[in-house]
């Protein structure tokens, strides 16, 4: 009997590890089992959320907000914290104006990558709109000089043509040239781009890089009239009107339609011939307009008569002015002017005297008047 319980004891024990093994292989097998079923379900979801995520962009794509807007929601319901279904939902509740709802996804994605250029982007548009500037201005530029994929870099140029616009709106007109500074050396040669930039230069009175802009443009299409017009305006604004009147002149050429360039190639025109100190004018030439110059200042301060009970400082300069035109009056002759080279200079100080204190009294001038005004501005007068 003794003898049987030893013999079943080593019997058991020899059994043992066989029973272990097949325990260990079954579980092993069930393990496999079971996180191939839990792959297969994470799969079907992922795959699921996928597809909804995929309509979503498609109606996204087409302004078809509201249903984006259920088609990523249902997205989220595989994930609930995927980034990309998160900032496309965001989008697309933007488009369908619920900024507050998308500010909140956004600000959970800034919180966990604040420096997504696209999410800076995103919250930069809806603190514009919300007419938070300063939120507006550190968002545009967060995103701007953010890390973008080399897939996106027109729109880190949309972020800054964007924060332009913005600049320019609030009035910081030294920011907004700043940037647009950089702008323009990004875009390379590019003439789209370089009238744009040159717009943009000119309604941040930036009048040198506006020109500088518009001529790297024309390198490209030398007839394009709104080039040619934007660098004839910039030039009239620099002072420069020999060359502005270059390029008006193919403005209006281009396109007869253009009035506001035909009305500066007038004024120009004018400025060109009431300066006497333009180069290469003879003499007589000389006299003749500073003759003309100053006859047309004297009916400007005849017309601009301001009763001095209306202006008692200003009657008084006046009278003095007058004064002195009239006391300056009988030398004003071509041969007086020919023989004496300083009565031209002190002529013509009397009359951008009079053409500045005239257009502060009466308001801006007209005509001649204004030609001799900007003639002054250009001499420093």
């Amino acid at each position: 009997m003794a003898e049987r319980r030893h013999f079943n004891v080593r019997y058991y024990l020899r059994q043992q590890p066989v029973m272990l093994a097949m325990l260990s292989a079954a579980l092993v097998v069930f393990f496999l089992f079971v996180t191939g079923l839990s792959q297969v379900y994470h799969a079907q979801r992922q795959a699921l959320g996928n597809r909804w995520f995929n309509r979503g962009v498609a109606d996204l794509n087409s302004k078809n907000f509201a249903a984006a807007v259920t088609e990523f929601r249902t997205a989220m319901l595989y994930s609930r914290d995927d980034y990309q279904y998160q900032l496309s939902l965001a989008q697309a509740l933007i488009g369908m104006n619920h900024g507050g709802e998308a500010s909140a996804y956004l600000r959970n994605l800034w919180d966990r990558e604040p420096e997504d250029g696209l999410v800076n982007l995103e919250l930069a548009r809806i603190a514009a709109q919300q007419r938070q500037t300063k939120e507006a201005v550190r968002y545009y530029h967060d995103a701007v000089y953010a890390a973008w994929p080399a897939d996106q870099e027109s729109t880190r140029r949309d972020a800054r043509f964007e924060l332009i616009e913005l600049l320019l709106k609030i009035g910081d007109k030294a920011q907004a040239q700043a940037e647009l500074i950089a702008l323009s050396e990004n875009v390379g040669d590019d003439p789209t781009q370089q009238e744009r930039i040159g717009d943009l230069f000119l309604r941040a009175q930036d009048y040198d890089h506006a020109l500088a802009a518009y001529r790297v443009s024309l390198k490209s299409d030398r007839h394009n009239e709104a080039d040619l017009a934007g660098a004839g305006y910039a030039a009239f604004q620099l002072g420069q009107y020999s060359l502005a009147e270059h390029y008006l002149e193919a403005a209006v050429a281009y396109d007869a339609k253009d009035t506001q360039s035909a009305d500066r190639l007038k004024m120009t025109e004018m400025v060109l011939h009431m300066d006497p100190f333009r180069r290469q004018l003879s003499a007589s030439e000389r006299s003749k307009v500073v003759v003309e110059a100053f006859t047309t200042a004297g009916q400007r301060l005849k017309a601009c008569a301001v009763p001095k009970s209306a202006s008692p400082q200003g009657g008084t300069a006046q009278t003095s002015l007058a004064d002195e035109w009239a006391a300056m009056k009988p030398k004003m002759t071509e041969t007086r002017l020919r023989e004496n080279p300083d009565l031209v200079d002190s002529a013509m100080d009397l009359v951008f005297r009079i053409e500045r204190q005239t257009s502060i009294l009466c308001g801006s001038p007209t005509g001649p008047d204004m030609a001799l005004l900007l003639i002054a501005k250009s001499q420093g007068s």
